[in-house]
């Protein structure tokens, strides 16, 4: 890679999660960016065969971009938990079955316990960003955020494990926060909270 190449116009978002596409789309709106689902366009969801956060969001973007012939933005992105050395991680999705992540969050509670690690539990959130383009190019960013993990969990706003994850500083887990104050952009440029919203941050100052 030479350089960094501006994304414009239509693109898809190479994921069938709609937690993460109304993210995704909050995120790109204002900056003129049109995002079209995998889903909506019928495409495969390919297996996910990498082994970090990054790899795994390109095979999710190039394989979107070679058969839509359109630049390709995903996301992969997952709870590591310090306690657990680092699990569930990328495999985050997977520990929920049939996309229950009440069922996850009970599986790491009963993971630490069983580990006899007492609290404060320690976690980080990682997002990695990945587009690629029909013609083989390809750009990769990440945020990451850290914080703790409160049992039982706070709240029904987000998706995924968001309710047990307290970030550092504040007072509300991700899962009772508003959209807004999560993944909200910071009009002075500083920066923003979600893993999800740093890494975009990265994404916006090279390719918007």
């Amino acid at each position: 890679m030479t350089g960094h190449r501006k994304l414009s116009g239509r693109v898809v978002a190479a994921t069938h999660n709609q937690g993460k596409l109304a993210e995704l789309r909050e995120l790109l709106a204002p900056k003129g960016i049109a995002l079209v689902s995998a889903g909506e366009l019928g495409l495969p969801e390919p297996e996910e065969t990498g082994d970090s956060f990054i790899v795994n969001a390109l095979i999710k973007a190039r394989a979107a971009a070679e058969v839509a012939g359109l630049p390709a933005l995903s996301d992969d992105s997952g709870l590591c938990v310090a306690g657990l050395d680092g699990a569930p991680g990328i495999y985050s999705a997977r520990w929920a079955p049939d996309g229950n992540f009440a069922a996850a969050m009970a599986r790491v509670e009963a993971e630490l316990a069983a580990r006899g690690a007492p609290p404060p539990w320690r976690g980080w959130f990682v997002s990695a960003l990945a587009i690629a383009w029909p013609d083989g190019h390809v750009e990769t960013f990440e945020g990451r955020i850290d914080g703790d993990l409160v049992f039982p969990p706070r709240g029904g706003r987000g998706f995924g494990y968001d309710p047990c994850f307290l970030p550092d500083g504040h007072q509300l887990t991700f899962g009772e926060m508003t959209a807004e104050a999560k993944h909200g952009l910071p009009a002075d440029g500083s920066l923003a909270l979600s893993h999800r919203a740093r890494a975009f941050q990265a994404l916006a100052r090279a390719c918007l």
